[in-house]
């Protein structure tokens, strides 16, 4: 009998007009690993795009929510709820402005930080006590407000590195659900 899935969530805002920006590293992060599952994501009444698969030899379910990143709330508790997961299989990917770019922090719990998508998930999960996959995207620079920032596309500078960086938070996300938070802590936070 297979376990419960192992359910992974990349935030971001649906639509072409943000494909590009910061906040959306998530569901860059979930674009990789679903050519590396093998799938392609399909609407699901949970209000997010899913793709069902394996990976790292374990069950896993990649969700994309399909409303905006500050009310992804709904959707990824709907998602846990609907695949009778525990908040202790649910993962979220997300940008962190804490972080310089490229950096993947993983950690369990914890602050929202000001982000409001995290906000909104833990709102809805009733808990802060899920897995969060951090990608660095550094500080505004100067004055520019960070609900700006996140906003604009990644740099030149930044695109130079950003498919390798994606894979790397990708592999970090593979190590977590094959091994599980410690394993993947120690190999990915060297």
């Amino acid at each position: 009998m297979d376990t419960a899935p192992a359910v992974v969530v990349g935030l971001g805002n649906p639509g072409p007009r943000y494909e590009g920006n910061r906040h959306n590293i998530g569901f860059l992060v979930l674009d990789e690993l679903a050519a590396r599952v093998g799938g392609r994501f399909k609407a699901h009444k949970s209000g997010a795009d899913v793709l069902e698969g394996r990976l790292a030899g374990r069950r896993v379910v990649l969700a994309k929510p399909r409303s905006f990143m500050n009310v992804s709330g709904g959707p990824v508790s709907s998602v846990a709820k609907f695949y009778k997961v525990a908040v202790a299989d649910l993962a979220v990917v997300h940008d962190e402005l804490d972080l310089p770019f490229g950096t993947v922090r993983l950690k369990l719990g914890g602050g929202e930080n000001g982000h409001n998508g995290l906000r909104s998930i833990t709102k809805s999960l009733g808990t802060r006590e899920y897995t969060r996959v951090r990608f660095g995207i550094g500080r505004p620079p100067g004055r520019m407000d960070p609900a700006d920032f996140v906003l604009k596309d990644f740099s030149a500078t930044e695109r130079k590195d950003l498919a390798l960086e994606i894979d790397r938070c990708a592999d970090a996300v593979e190590a977590l659900v094959g091994q599980g938070l410690i394993a993947a802590q120690n190999t990915f936070h060297a």
